[in-house]
């Protein structure tokens, strides 16, 4: 299941563990945030399209960090007046993960794990290693 969201005058896709940065939202490490603009919702089988926003649905979410983006130089230049300015800046933004998406008509299916690589061997398929083979070394002659 996935769902669009809305946040800072943006969009983002989201599911459950999903880990994105956003522009800052107020709160510490930790805290528990829910998230109402909740724009579509899918689950494979059915979809939900709101106008503009889904009632009812909401996206709970948890704040990893708070932290500053990289820094953007601003250069300004007027050629032949003599005229070069340089700014820095930086984003502030928050790391979000989330937890549970609670959108109404929908289920909350649990994700099937897939199963290990060794599992799938063990159930009569039998995998061969395969040999290191010696390099040849040539003479020359001359």
């Amino acid at each position: 299941m996935f769902a669009i969201i809305s946040t800072g005058g943006k969009q983002y896709k989201v599911s459950k563990d999903t880990i994105l940065t956003v522009n800052k939202l107020d709160g510490k490490d930790g805290d528990k945030i829910t998230l109402n603009d909740v724009l579509f919702a899918c689950d494979g089988d059915k979809f939900s399209v709101g106008s503009p926003q889904i009632n009812g649905a909401e996206i709970s979410a948890e704040i990893v960090k708070q932290d500053r983006d990289r820094k953007i130089l601003v250069f300004k230049k007027k050629r032949r007046k003599n005229y070069r300015r340089l700014n820095g800046h930086r984003q502030d933004m928050t790391f979000l993960k989330i937890n549970s998406l609670e959108i109404p008509g929908f289920e909350n299916k649990k994700v099937l794990k897939k199963p290990a690589a060794s599992e799938t061997a063990s159930e009569g398929k039998t995998t061969i290693k395969k040999k290191a083979v010696k390099k040849k070394t040539v003479k020359k002659v001359g």
